[in-house]
Formats: C-alpha cells, structure tokens, sequence
C-alpha cells in the first residue's frame, strides 16, 4: 500500500517497538523514512520520559537514529497547552521528569502546594495523599485542571499495571470540573505534533496499533490514519467500529513511502 503524506505522527510501543522487544519492520519503516527524507515525528502519550530519554532508547536500544527534536510527548503537549493562557504561571505539577522539565522549559514556575494557575497532573509512580490533596485544594480554588493522558494501564514485563489514567481519576473523584485531557485519542496534542511538525491535517498521516488510541486521536483531528496489527489491535474488533482507519497493514513492511 502506498499513498503520498506530507509528514507521519507515528505512535512507538506496539508500533516501532513491544517494551524492550526491537520490532524489525519499525526500524525498517523509519529508515524508509529517513532515506526518503519525509517529515516524522514521534508522537507518545508517555509523560514520564524526557524527549532526550526517548531519542536515546530509540537510537541505542532499537538501532532508530533519533534525535529529541523527532519526539513530542503529552507532557510536551501539556505545557504547549498552559503556555496559551497569559493568566498561567505557577503549576502545581503531580508526575514525573518528562513532565516536569517540559513545563520548566515553557517558563513556569512550578509549586507543590496551593494557590496555583494550574494543576498539570500525569503518571506519577511516587504520588502520595498530599499531593493529591493539595492538587484537590488548588483546583477547589480556581486552578485549571490538565492531564497527560487517560491511559489505564501500561504493558509491562510484570503485566498491565496502572497508568496515568489511574493517577488522574483519583485527584478527578476529588473534584468536581473534570481535566482537560491532553493525550491520545484527544485533539490537543494532535494539533500540538501538528504545529512541531510544521504541516496541516491533510497533508499528515497518523501511525499506531491501537484504534483506541492512535487512531481515534486521528479521527478527532481529522487526519488521515495508518493501523498496523502488530500491537494491541485485533481485526475483528475494529471491524466492528463505525468510524474505520483510512489504511491498515499487517506490518509496517506493507506500507511503501510514496
């Protein structure tokens, strides 16, 4: 299958690679990209690694020559987010790294009790009770509330243990406006990988192996989308869909760089 895209948001786990598996036709398909020297981005609800984090992994681990300026991530997306409000400046931030040096990079001042502008919550594998409470009593008092992304739970080698989605419904039970949700399938970090990537909806094509995810993200954005069944996906399932991606290959290798 071929089609002409101007630039390819690709989603990584299930789709480049599975965990710490190298998937081959992942790498194959980023170096057709490469060598045909089309516009691509990376594009993870992942809030807790730096872009820096996710090139190297990329470029050590699975042989993918990435550099940190070919990643975006929903704590990237975040912080491009709050830096549209000019009455945003000090954040009660519950997450991680990622997160955290995303929103420092934008300028804000980041703040671990109430009052804040806003409350940037994401995967926080160290959350406590009075994180939770002090993100309850900012957001009582007139804090935005944002989150990375839904994402129940994350594949490990351990099995599906919670994601983020887990952090956020319990600062979410705590208060009554729910988040604005920043990460895949939601438009805002769409339109974010968009802007990075310097082109429009129509001339983009949206890449990953989970239709609940990557390509509901591409439907919400009208973008044309790519499902690949080499991840979390089945066929029958999505057959059942009403909205259906626009391609779908059973491997990257089936998919030719126009």
């Amino acid at each position: 299958m071929t089609e002409h895209y101007d630039g390819y948001l690709i989603d990584l786990d299930g789709t480049i690679y599975k965990g710490t598996e190298k998937m081959p036709s992942g790498q194959r398909f980023v170096q057709r990209l490469a060598d045909s020297h089309q516009k691509y981005l990376f594009v993870t609800n992942n809030s807790t690694k730096t872009p820096e984090a996710v090139a190297e992994n990329l470029t050590n681990n699975h042989q993918i020559p990435t550099t940190a300026d070919q990643v975006y991530t929903s704590g990237m997306a975040l912080a491009d987010y709050l830096a549209k409000f000019d009455d945003v400046h000090r954040v009660l931030m519950i997450g991680e790294e990622g997160l955290e040096k995303a929103l420092l990079a934008k300028g804000f001042e980041l703040v671990s009790q109430a009052p804040a502008d806003a409350v940037a919550i994401g995967l926080d594998r160290d959350v406590t009770y009075e994180k939770i409470l002090q993100g309850t009593l900012a957001i009582q008092q007139g804090a935005k509330f944002v989150a990375t992304n839904p994402d129940t739970n994350l594949p490990t080698e351990r099995g599906l243990v919670p994601g983020a989605g887990s952090v956020v419904s319990f600062l979410a039970t705590a208060v009554k406006p729910a988040p604005v949700v920043i990460g895949k399938p939601q438009d805002i970090i769409m339109t974010g990988a968009l802007d990075k990537l310097q082109i429009t909806r129509s001339q983009a094509l949206m890449v990953g192996d989970n239709y609940n995810t990557d390509i509901k993200a591409g439907l919400n954005a009208d973008i044309d989308t790519l499902l690949v069944y080499s991840g979390v996906s089945k066929k029958a399932d999505v057959a059942k869909e009403e909205q259906q991606p626009t391609h779908w290959v059973d491997s990257l290798d089936d998919w030719q760089i126009k």
